[in-house]
């Protein structure tokens, strides 16, 4: 293994550049690919982006969860085709062109060409490919480009062809006239689901008009409220409401006589009162009823009408462009979808532009369905018949409109509202209604269906499934496949000019035998201008294709099918496959792919298009916002990768409320929190085990190489099984969540399980890891450390494909049969070893730790303060025997205490009081809560216990579980001690209880640690690693020299153990010591100096008396100096601690015993000089 740096110089984003450059060199996308063929298919669904912009964090954030479950998959064995695709058709493409050739409507487009246009499309749809590529890339997602799927592809479009060839076989399409949401700025309509992807709370005009009743005694007037004051022109009816009572008014000031529902007065304009002062207007807009009533100072009631009584009444047109059609329209019909909750009960029709207005004219035989005029263009602009306005745009005309109106006599009242109105999803223009011909599935016939296949897959989280998507089934509507545009696929509808005969091509061989035309592309340019004669002879002509394409949502929604061309390829492949395993998009799909992917498999095969599905939130901005760029308030991707890797990115999205379809605020902060609470103390815990692994190496020792798993498990150490069962739950918690599909759940998981990795085995093994308890013990500890890193690093490579690499790459340096990359690891299997036991004694060890802690702080007894004893009160005995046996080291070092005591008697050390728990109780025992109360507080101990053991207690025959009830342990200080000198802490489980009493001997153990401080700080001073050999000399400076000295030595082993040398005293340091640094401290009033000098070998006095002389031991002293410690360690142990030298010119060989002749370091020769 390498040497690693410290965290602070570790650069996340310049190893996972690193990371890239090994992946490419490998080939390893492709190489786990080709590892799991033929292993069980995992079929990934990839729902297409469109190419025309640059990826965002909601990319980032679906591409994510898409890289994390289909890497897991992968390591499980299953193979995992991943495609990437690009949705090429369709109106953000059109959209784009539009603007860059500066067209405005659809005769400039047949003007430039159809072929010119639909080129140019082709042209900008691949404008951003290498840049997605490049991010896509750089967040660590594997997926295919070079293999990816367009939805332009022939091979794509043709299977299209296929699935509506399919509908239309089963009776599922037919031609309809229906209204639909329209978008002016794309010139296209839109489906219910495209519509409501843009909602925006806009103002908009609010008026009333009248409409004369034809023959009426009190010339009355029929009063309806509208907000599209752009229809008026096209009005052919009023519709009322059979069922309400309606009310016939005179206005006492203008004496018009106004029908209004009954309900609705209030909403009838009120004048100035002869006082002269205004109204003050009642609060909210016109859309809100008044529900006060006629008011009688303005207006007379003359009578009350039945609103079926109105049927049938002719009136006055408001204007006269649909004249003709005056024998059948400008009456007044009924329909139960008019209310009296807004508005005035009259609802004035324009039945090209309302879905109810349409419905209920046709029904009503205002007109016939041929000839319903739509007076608004392409365009959104009013066509020659509305001569008034002829060319305006409707919106724009709104203005003009009411003044017209006005002028006419006919305006009761204007103002205006503010409401949720739909805008265009991609031009940003407000849609309108407006009747289009088009081509449409049969969805409400297979509702039913729908339904059921949405109770067969698996969502994450379930509750969209169950209300958003469920209620979106519920109300699915008939679904306009088709667009009047250009550039998209088109419909292989072949149609007759009678349209008597209709051939629809399922394939590009039908079309190619039937028309005798090779067929190269499926565009509009290439195909339109083919012909197939007529089945019923010459004379009937030739059949030409429908001018309409496929609305590209269609296109998404054969994504499984067409993207590998079934069914003319790959067809066992889909059949032994299908539904697929899983897909991921977020929350808006439910009513875009998901509901087409869902629609159109329900329809084919009668079954769901995936199993399991993933739906995430929106990332918003910080300030809660929608990302802009215009405004700036987002940081871009690309700097948050470069400032603290994509790893951090990956799992900041992934551990966020955003992976259960929630909104998330991404901060920068957030980000960098991931960095410091998680991969740093990784890190952490990595380099410590490679500086100790390294540390075996510069003692000379035998290169670090792990211990099998197997021989592991029998180690007598119990933090050694404590981190084996945890590391075992870990990989049976991410399976076990990851074949749920509930990703968020795993990070907290890990965070808790680095945390315990290295504020518990690392840290309360340091002296095993650092050899300090053998080189046996040192081996098993770090072989356990180096198992239990590994295994983390396999598990969580779906999450932080970067970062484990970089660990996996230097671990696996000291084990031969390693795979080249971790993402070829298969994940671990569970051995089913784990300890419920073992972890669960070791959680509350740390409870204890965390508690006595607090006893400390409350008392400013600092952790280096040595205290006497710690007495445990728990009632559970095994876990008794583990704290004062197994783990009783651990504890004492970690506390700083003399001595640990258990004790199972819950009384010894506290009192039990009972109190109600009255949120649980309060609802419950009703008027018996008060006397419940009393008996529960009377609980004496005995009782208290017993409702322990139990679980219950009766009270006036109420049943009471613990829940119902809350034990509290009051500490009971035991007499003749002072409050100052005992002190406890519980958590409701156990209960800590310290002696916080001092004597001479805590004293002593306290300077110790508290040298032992300084000697440690020294070290990180001067930039010492932990397997730096140095000796530790100190002086003592004042005038207490013989009492730090007595101390120092009582407190010799405890200092040996924590430093892995003993503290020398400077006057046996070599006269050519190398000083690396030094400090003056004052402790307690003993003032000393500490000196750290690199270790050297010393040779031992006895061989300057037995050896020739003088001159000869100096130059052995020059020799042995020379040496580095670890190859002259090396050298003693390859002799069996002898090594002779006989390279000293003028001096005879000479055989040199370790320990006896040499010593490698001051540290050693004092110790045995000592002794």
């Amino acid at each position: 293994m390498e040497d690693v740096c410290e965290g602070k110089d570790f650069s996340f984003p310049k190893q996972e550049e690193a990371v890239l450059q090994l992946w490419n060199r490998l080939d390893a996308f492709h190489e786990q690919l080709r590892r799991t063929e033929g292993g069980e298919e995992f079929i990934f669904y990839d729902g297409p982006p469109f190419a025309t912009g640059l990826p965002h964090y909601g990319h980032i954030l679906a591409g994510t969860i898409k890289d994390v479950v289909t890497r897991h998959q992968s390591m499980r064995g299953r193979h995992v085709w991943r495609r990437f695709g690009w949705d090429c058709h369709g109106l953000p493409v059109e959209f784009e062109i539009d603007k860059m050739l500066g067209i405005t409507n659809r005769q400039q487009v047949f003007d430039l060409g159809i072929g010119k246009y639909n080129e140019t499309c082709r042209s900008i749809v691949t404008k951003y490919v290498s840049e997605w590529e490049t991010v896509i890339t750089r967040t660590g997602r594997w997926i295919d480009f070079k293999n990816d799927y367009k939805t332009m592809d022939i091979s794509f479009m043709e299977s299209v062809w296929w699935v509506f060839a399919q509908l239309w076989e089963k009776g599922l399409v037919y031609r309809g006239f229906k209204v639909m949401p329209y978008s002016t700025g794309c010139k296209t309509a839109l489906s219910n689901f495209e519509a409501a992807l843009d909602y925006r709370t806009v103002p908009d005009p609010a008026v009333m008009v009248s409409f004369p009743v034809v023959g009426d005694a009190d010339n009355a007037a029929l009063v309806a409220w509208t907000t599209t004051p752009w229809t008026l022109p096209s009005n052919l009816a009023l519709c009322v409401n059979a069922n309400l009572t309606y009310a016939k008014v005179k206005d006492k000031s203008s004496g018009a006589v106004y029908i209004v529902a009954e309900s609705r007065l209030g909403q009838l304009p009120v004048k100035a009162k002869a006082s002269g002062k205004k109204q003050v207007p009642s609060k909210g807009s016109n859309a809100e009823a008044v529900q006060d009533g006629l008011d009688k100072e303005s207006y007379e009631l003359l009578a009350k009408i039945p609103g079926s009584s109105l049927v049938g009444l002719k009136y006055s047109p408001l204007f006269d462009f649909f004249m003709e059609l005056q024998e059948t329209a400008f009456r007044v019909i009924a329909d139960n979808y008019v209310t009296d909750d807004s508005g005035t009960g009259v609802v004035h029709c324009a039945p090209a532009f309302g879905e109810d207005d349409h419905r209920v004219c046709l029904a009503a035989g205002i007109f016939e369905t041929a000839g319903l005029v739509v007076a608004v263009d392409d365009d959104g602009c009013f066509i020659e018949k509305i001569s008034d306005f002829k060319g305006r745009y409707v919106k724009e005309a709104d203005k003009d409109i009411i003044n017209a109106v006005k002028d006419k006599g006919r305006l009761v009242s204007r103002g205006s509202i503010e409401h949720s109105y739909p805008f265009c999803w991609r031009s940003g223009t407000p849609l309108i209604y407006r009747a289009v011909p088009s081509w449409f599935v049969k969805v409400e016939k297979i509702k039913d269906q729908l339904l059921e296949c949405n109770k067969e897959t698996y969502w994450v989280p379930d509750y969209v499934k169950e209300k958003r998507f469920h209620n979106w089934l519920e109300g699915a509507r008939d679904w306009a496949v088709s667009r009047s545009r250009f550039w998209g696929t088109p419909l292989p509808l072949w149609m007759s000019q009678d349209g008597e005969e209709i051939v629809v091509m399922d394939s590009i061989e039908k079309l190619e035998k039937l028309s005798g035309v090779k067929v190269t592309d499926l565009h509009r340019h290439y195909v339109d201008d083919i012909t197939i004669p007529s089945k019923r002879g010459p004379e009937f002509g030739v059949l030409k294709r429908v001018d309409d394409v496929f609305d590209c949502w269609f296109e998404s929604g054969s994504m499984p099918y067409a993207y590998i061309h079934y069914p003319f390829e790959n067809k066992e492949l889909f059949e032994k496959n299908f539904p697929g395993n899983f897909v991921a998009e977020g929350l808006d799909q439910t009513r875009g792919w998901f509901y087409t992917l869902m629609v159109l498999s329900t329809a084919l095969f009668g079954k769901p298009a995936f199993k399991n599905l993933i739906c995430n939130g929106l990332v918003l901005a910080e300030d809660g916002k929608k990302m802009s760029k215009s405004k700036k308030n987002y940081p871009s991707p690309m700097d948050v990768i470069d400032e603290y890797g994509a790893d951090a990115l990956r799992l900041y999205l992934i551990n966020s409320p955003v992976v259960r379809a929630e909104s998330l605020r991404f901060k920068r902060s957030g980000v960098y929190g991931v960095v410091k609470d998680v991969f740093l103390p990784w890190y952490n815990a990595y380099r410590f085990f490679v500086q100790n692994a390294k540390r075996l190496e510069v003692e000379g020792l035998a290169v670090f190489s792990p211990i099998d798993q197997a021989s592991l498990l029998k180690s007598s150490n119990v933090l050694d099984h404590w981190i084996n069962s945890a590391t075992e739950s870990l990989v049976s918690f991410v399976q076990q969540e990851m074949d749920a599909y509930r990703l968020y759940t795993v990070v907290p998981y890990l965070v808790k399980y680095i945390d315990n990795l290295t504020n518990i085995y690392v840290r309360l093994n340091r002296k095993r890891l650092k050899g300090r308890t053998g080189e046996e013990d040192c081996r098993i500890s770090l072989s356990t450390l180096y198992h239990a890193l590994v295994t983390t690093c396999i598990a969580m490579a779906p999450f932080t494909p970067f970062f484990t690499e970089v660990l996996y790459q230097n671990l696996r340096k000291a084990s031969n049969k390693s795979e080249e990359s971790i993402h070829f690891c298969k994940f671990p299997s569970t051995t089913g070893e784990r300890d419920e036991r073992v972890e669960q004694s070791v959680n509350r060890m740390m409870t204890i730790i965390d508690l006595a802690r607090n006893i400390r702080e409350r008392h400013n007894k600092a952790l280096k303060t040595p205290l006497k004893e710690m007495v445990v009160v728990h009632p559970d005995n095994e876990f008794l025997e583990d704290i004062t046996g197994k783990l009783k080291e651990y504890v004492m070092e970690e506390i700083n205490v003399k001595t640990v005591t258990p004790c199972n008697d819950p009384l010894m050390y506290a009192s039990l009081r009972a109190e109600p728990n009255f949120s649980v109780l309060g609802k419950r025992l009703g008027k018996d809560m008060g006397k419940v109360s009393n008996e529960v507080k009377k609980m004496t101990q005995e009782q208290i216990l017993a409702f322990e053991e139990s679980g219950e207690i009766t009270f006036f025959g109420h049943c009471l579980k613990q829940d119902d009830i809350k034990v509290v342990r009051q500490f009971k200080r035991p007499e003749n001690v002072a409050e100052k000198d005992i002190d406890a802490a519980g958590d409701g489980d156990v209960l800590v209880i310290l002696d916080l009493r001092a004597d001479q001997s805590l004293f002593e153990a306290g300077v110790a640690r508290e040298v032992v401080n300084r000697i440690q700080k020294l070290r990180k001073t001067a930039q010492l690693e932990p397997s730096d050999p140095v000796d530790v000399y100190y002086k003592s400076a004042g005038n207490d020299k013989s009492t730090l000295e007595q101390i120092l030595k009582s407190q010799d082993q405890y200092i040996r153990d924590a430093l892995g040398s003993p503290l020398v005293p400077i006057e046996m340091s070599p006269t050519d010591v190398v000083v690396l640094g030094e400090e003056s401290h004052d402790v307690h009033d003993m003032s000393f100096v500490i000196c750290i000098a690199r270790s050297s070998p010393v040779l031992s006095p006895d061989v300057a008396h037995a050896s020739a002389g003088k001159d000869h031991s100096e130059a052995l002293t020059v020799y042995l100096s020379s040496r580095s410690l670890s190859r002259l360690k090396s050298q003693f142990q390859a002799g069996n601690g002898m090594i002779t030298v006989d390279c000293i010119e003028g001096f005879p060989p000479i055989s040199l015993q370790l320990g006896k002749d040499v010593f490698l370091s001051a540290g050693e020769f004092y110790l045995a000089s000592r002794s």
